[in-house]
């Protein structure tokens, strides 16, 4: 049994898996994405974050970067063939009709409370699957029901699915019930390639050393988030923000009222990150691109929209896939993209506004 280690949230992990986590501080090229999953951290019940792009991309590797900085420090794989009820979780209807008693068997949702349930290539799933899993994010509560039989649990965790663009779309139902998404690039800048590469080399030759020195930098996340949920009830929307709101999801044709909602969210959760005592414009402005970008009822005019101010993001060279695509389809449960450091020659929120019903 590996020894236990306290997370600077408090949180515990094992000393092997905190020792091979690639620290979420020094990820490079990759500010639009840590925007959104720090978002998303701080009010999960924005309904998760959708992450497209190319094949090493690091979307695997900031996913687990960013579960470490979390409570529990808890990082959960929904595997490809996963079933349904590995997802919710089984009540036993036989003990209920004898003993009248529920008896319930924990899922990958319930395992996945207050950390980041991770679902690579999750368009690949179907669609019930995908279904359950929005449900939860936005509301924080799993409910199983089966013959009458019912049982609740708390599931609030960070929801992060990843896509290749290249091997199919989401349904345009499925895919605006997530609340952010960012889309990856590869890099072509020299300079920004060579140091992801060193980087890489640098956390390869000493693990121990390379993420001591990031530790200040991660305990500042840490404080950073938990400081942001204690602020985000706190924080409320003028008449101004909510017009800016209105005027920009309606410039982008969205469809219904969740664009809207995710936006305002996601500005306060932006605004309570970095200690502002009022919601402004700005932050709307900042996270717009994010609500919008698979929301726009014309895609193609992407390259026409107004874009974030934040620099695109870059390629990290810090995840490079571990399993094949018929093993992912067995159902195992392997640390997909997981690169392990080798020789070389990243709560439930209180007082947060519920996303609408799902429209049936």
């Amino acid at each position: 049994m590996n020894a236990s280690t306290d997370l600077p949230g408090g949180g515990i992990a094992s000393s092997s898996t905190a020792r091979t986590t690639f620290p979420f501080a020094a990820l490079i090229g990759q500010a639009p994405l840590q925007q959104a999953l720090l978002l998303a951290a701080i009010d999960p019940g924005l309904g998760g974050v959708l992450v497209s792009g190319p094949r090493g991309t690091a979307k695997s590797t900031t996913a687990r970067a960013l579960a470490e900085l979390l409570p529990e420090g808890q990082l959960v794989t929904l595997p490809l063939g996963a079933s349904e009820e590995r997802l919710i979780g089984t009540l036993d209807i036989e003990t209920a009709l004898r003993d009248g008693s529920v008896k319930f068997s924990p899922g990958l949702l319930a395992k996945a409370h207050r950390g980041v349930l991770y679902v690579d290539e999750v368009n690949l799933l179907p669609d019930a699957l995908v279904d359950a899993l929005l449900d939860a994010a936005a509301s924080g509560v799993n409910t199983v029901e089966r013959d009458g039989v019912s049982h609740s649990h708390a599931a609030s965790f960070v929801l992060i699915g990843t896509m290749n663009p290249q091997e199919g779309e989401l349904r345009p139902q499925l895919i605006d019930r997530f609340g952010l998404m960012v889309e990856l690039e590869n890099c072509f800048d020299s300079k920004v390639r060579q140091a992801i590469v060193k980087a890489r080399l640098a956390f390869d030759a000493d693990p121990d050393t390379f993420r001591a020195s990031y530790a200040t930098q991660q305990a500042a996340y840490v404080q950073r988030i938990h400081a942001a949920r204690e602020r985000l009830p706190q924080l409320a929307f003028d008449d101004t923000v909510h017009g800016h709101v209105s005027r920009v999801c309606i410039d982008a044709a969205v469809d219904g009222m969740r664009a809207d909602i995710v936006m305002l969210r996601a500005a306060r959760a932006l605004a309570a990150l970095e200690g502002a005592a009022a919601i402004t414009v700005e932050h709307v402005d900042r996270v717009a691109e994010a609500v919008l970008r698979h929301r726009r009822v014309n895609r193609d005019a992407d390259t026409h929209a107004p874009q974030s101010s934040s620099p695109p993001a870059q390629q990290e060279m810090h995840e490079f896939p571990q399993t094949s695509q018929a093993e992912r389809k067995t159902g195992s449960e392997g640390d997909w993209g997981q690169l392990p450091p080798e020789a070389a020659g990243t709560m439930r929120v209180k007082g947060v506004i519920p996303l609408p019903a799902k429209k049936r």
